[in-house]
């Protein structure tokens, strides 16, 4: 097998490609911000309580966000209310439906909007012109007792007509302790990595992978990927090409199984057996693997690598990049070259990056 050696391309795209510039995320945060500031207006007008919190969730929070062209990104800010604030003018308890549309009432009320709130089965949803929308879903804060009379605080979201156990603070607990957990073994890399762990890394490439414009609708869940990629990780040192496509082989091998896929803190399925969108990504993802195929031959030019990447990540990016094996000869020939490990090649007396 030939192993051509593509984790310096594979760190450029996912920094180039990928992840989300800084301005993007500044942006970001700003309206998230915004939002807020309006829901704590809005609420304040119309004389209703506030949230006793509101919290960013989902792959914001995470920081698996992924770069989409049509700006199409979605940011989750559950507001989160004390149960007895969640009543009516006649102090009776608000149905989901109730809160949600209280909610969305404080996000538009001085109608500064050319795009309305509007309010989605789960969530309240602030779209932006530029691409963005906010998500606001809507929790109230219960206070249980269990057999021994110790109290604990439950977490129900308004979905549809009811209200549904759910804390979706705990997915991204969830993730992100496997990140640490992870980056605290032999089997992960913590130093020199921009946002990290490898797994953060492939996570976003995966997801990358599955939201190409033409699959973004029929594929399966930024969360399910997630997951998957969550349960069949396999860390590589120094090698994020090795790592994505090991980590996608173990996907592919489990999908063919079942489609079933887990939810990782509540006891229910993100996905079903012979669920379409997961099974959408599956053949997606076998497709992939054969068109790598070729990095298995004898023979396999670095060329032909970076032509496989390209072909499964929808672009040009990995053939454009400077050849790292001409530069090692450069190198050879040339005592003021020299080529680093990780991301591109630089010059040593003094100069910038070169190709």
């Amino acid at each position: 097998m030939a192993d051509i050696n593509c984790n310096a391309e594979m760190t450029a795209y996912h920094r180039d490609e990928v992840t989300l510039s800084l301005k993007q995320q500044q942006d970001m945060r700003a309206r998230r911000n915004t939002g807020r500031t309006r829901l704590e207006n809005g609420l304040n007008t119309a004389g209703k309580p506030q949230p006793r919190e509101v919290q960013s969730q989902g792959s914001y929070q995470m920081r698996t966000m992924v770069q989409d062209p049509e700006n199409d990104y979605d940011i989750d800010d559950g507001a989160y209310f004390r149960h007895d604030d969640l009543k009516d003018d006649e102090g009776l308890r608000l149905s989901p439906l109730a809160a949600r549309q209280r909610v969305c009432d404080a996000l538009k009320w001085d109608g500064r909007f050319n795009r309305e709130a509007e309010v989605k089965n789960n969530c309240v949803r602030q779209a932006y012109a530029v691409g963005y929308h906010i998500d606001v879903p809507v929790y109230r804060i219960l206070v249980v007792k269990d057999w021994q009379g110790n109290e604990t605080e439950q977490y129900e979201l308004a979905s549809g007509d009811a209200w549904v156990i759910s804390d979706a603070r705990a997915v991204t607990r969830w993730f992100n302790n496997k990140v640490k957990d992870l980056n605290g073994s032999d089997s992960e890399l913590s130093e020199g990595q921009a946002d990290g762990s490898q797994l953060r890394r492939v996570t976003k490439l995966t997801k990358k992978f599955a939201r190409r414009a033409d699959w973004k609708a029929k594929t399966t869940s930024g969360i399910t990927i997630t997951k998957l990629v969550v349960d069949h990780f396999v860390a590589s040192a120094d090698r994020d090409d090795t790592a994505l496509r090991e980590t996608w082989k173990n996907i592919n091998s489990a999908l063919l199984w079942s489609t079933q896929v887990a939810h990782p803190v509540v006891d229910k399925n993100l996905a079903e057996n012979g669920d379409e969108q997961v099974t959408h990504f599956r053949t997606r993802l076998k497709e992939a693997l054969d068109t790598l195929a070729v990095l298995d031959k004898e023979d396999c030019t670095r060329a032909q690598a970076r032509q496989a990447w390209d072909d499964v990540f929808d672009t040009t990016f990995f053939s454009d990049q400077p050849d790292p094996d001409a530069a090692k000869k450069a190198a050879v020939g040339n005592s003021v070259m020299e080529v680093t490990k990780v991301e591109t090649a630089r010059r040593n007396d003094g100069g910038g990056r070169f190709g």
